[in-house]
């Protein structure tokens, strides 16, 4: 997989994970995103909360429309014993179908969806827009705990259906998701409400795409009870991601300046995975072995990752940013953004033309998750 994509992010503290950790700790303390931590640039949120409200805030479902795992797997209550058994059985003999990368594929998703305590605590760590008080009734607070409330269902619906489905190592995941939120994850500018909302708005079409693409490859195997399952994930990801995607669209508007050097800074050190720090305690190169049979499977791909960074940047308007409305820094910062999709399809082609030229060894990487079976992961 390309660089810039789910990149080869080793488990932490161990070979370059470590390095990986060191080098963002030491770019979080420069002086080009701290200058977002200032009065006139936070200011900006607390404008923006009653936009927030009419605009970001009605986004949410309540929790008596919102779909529940239990709309989604099979229930004892409401089927009793032979029924429940019965939809138990075609769960696992639907998922006996699904090939072995796929299988990993979901459980990668899966543990990422997990590590949720995580996630609600990085836009908590948002400077203007935070949860002061865990129960605060702003705009904003009250946006993180319902995103958060909504995300929640994603692991668990995806975990319960693991379980069911009998094929994968339930002690090594739920080890792999012990892990991954103790790791935490790693982010740049993780204070800076501009970088932060960058971020978000990024992996929720990530993972929208991640999940659409699953859900597609399911109903293909003939897993209809998991491509609904899917399906039902990456739509929710779909409406998180216009919501993020308002709120930078919105400091584009008002501040393009600030937006577009925001952008250009984590492009430039490029959007991370939030499950590059997972380790099931064996394999030092889990998620680089993850990521790589993603690729493989197509469920998530360095195009991907391009092609999110195309639909941002026509979103946002990028391009069309005047000069004159941008400082000599904000101009570099534009011009760096636009050109990168094409500095990253030129790397995919010569990627492509390498591996044409010359064929790959194949390799591959047991995974812990489904009893240790070797899976394919040849990068092209």
């Amino acid at each position: 997989m390309a660089d810039m994509s789910m990149i080869s992010k080793r488990s932490p503290r161990t070979g370059r994970g470590a390095a990986v950790a060191a080098r963002h700790e030491e770019e979080g303390t420069d002086d080009e995103w701290l200058m977002y931590l200032e009065p006139a640039k936070l200011e900006v949120f607390d404008h923006l909360e009653p936009w927030a409200e009419a605009n970001v805030v009605p986004l949410l479902k309540p929790a008596e429309v919102a779909w529940q795992p239990t709309d989604l797997l099979p229930d004892l209550a409401s089927l009793g014993a032979d029924g429940f058994h019965a939809a138990c059985f075609d769960i696992s003999a639907r998922a006996a179908g699904l090939p072995d990368a796929h299988l990993v594929c979901l459980v990668g998703n899966m543990v990422t969806e997990e590590a949720l305590p995580t996630y609600q605590s990085i836009p908590n760590r948002f400077e203007a827009v935070r949860d002061l008080t865990g129960s605060s009734g702003t705009a904003w607070a009250r946006w993180i705990r319902g995103w958060s409330a909504e995300e929640n269902r994603h692991g668990d619906v995806l975990n319960k259906y693991l379980f069911l489905s009998g094929r994968v190592d339930m002690r090594q995941v739920e080890r792999t998701i012990h892990n991954l939120i103790q790791s935490g994850m790693v982010m740049n500018a993780a204070r800076s409400p501009y970088h932060g909302f960058i971020y978000v708005a990024f992996q929720e079409r990530a993972t929208s795409i991640s999940h659409g693409n699953t859900a597609r490859r399911a109903k293909e195997y003939g897993d209809v009870a998991l491509a609904r399952i899917c399906g039902a994930i990456a739509a929710d990801e779909k409406r998180h991601e216009l919501a993020y995607t308002r709120i930078v669209g919105k400091l584009f508007e008002i501040d393009p300046d600030g937006a577009v050097r925001a952008l250009a800074y984590m492009m430039r050190r490029r959007i991370v995975m939030p499950a590059s720090l997972m380790t099931d305690g064996r394999d030092g190169d889990l998620f680089a072995h993850y990521a790589a049979v993603a690729q493989q499977a197509g469920i998530y791909t360095a195009s991907d990752y391009r092609s999110i960074l195309e639909h941002l940047i026509k979103q946002w308007g990028v391009e069309e940013l005047a000069a004159a409305e941008l400082s000599d820094d904000g101009r570099r910062a534009r011009d760096y953004v636009c050109a990168l999709p094409q500095k990253i399809r030129r790397l995919e082609e010569k990627a492509h033309e390498r591996s044409g030229q010359k064929a790959q060894p194949a390799t591959s990487a047991p995974f812990s998750w489904i009893f240790d079976k070797p899976v394919n992961n040849t990068m092209g």
